[in-house]
């Protein structure tokens, strides 16, 4: 039960930020903390892989302030959270040997983390007056998240 909650978790962190959940746990099976070397995720663990999913992560933290950056709630930027929680949420389970529960555990967080992270986000900004220091919480409290995760995976 406890994996499904931490692979529901790291897919709401998709939610907010795409690519994060995916660098979370790639950084995890590189570092040896998620053994991912007998699933489908075994490319997660490899050397190169926790740089690339940070850059992209990295490259999409800054996308996301900008202006013409279009909304996470339309069709393809929804998809996209969704798959990369269903990824992370898998390397998750794949951990504890049930790497399906996870997948499905971590797409469901990604969704409700995709809406739950915009309504809050369009709060703060609502009550900041302005859209950058909510972004930036936002950006703040996914990577705390992430972090925490992965630690008790």
């Amino acid at each position: 039960m406890t994996v499904l909650l931490l692979a529901a978790l790291i897919g709401a962190v998709s939610g907010s930020r795409t690519l994060l959940g995916p660098a979370a746990v790639s950084w995890a099976a590189y570092g040896g903390w998620l053994d991912l070397s007998g699933s489908w995720l075994f490319f997660l663990g490899h050397p190169v892989s926790p740089w690339v999913f940070t850059a992209m992560a990295l490259g999409e933290l800054v996308t996301d302030k900008l202006p013409t950056t279009p909304s996470r709630k339309l069709p393809f930027p929804f998809a996209s959270r969704i798959a990369g929680g269903a990824i992370a949420g898998a390397a998750i389970g794949a951990n504890a040997g049930a790497w399906v529960p996870g997948l499905i555990a971590g797409g469901l967080g990604a969704g409700a983390g995709t809406l739950l992270f915009y309504e809050a986000r369009r709060r703060l900004a609502a009550a900041f007056g302005r859209d950058r220091p909510a972004a930036l919480i936002e950006d703040a409290v996914a990577l705390t998240i992430a972090l925490l995760v992965v630690a008790a995976a």
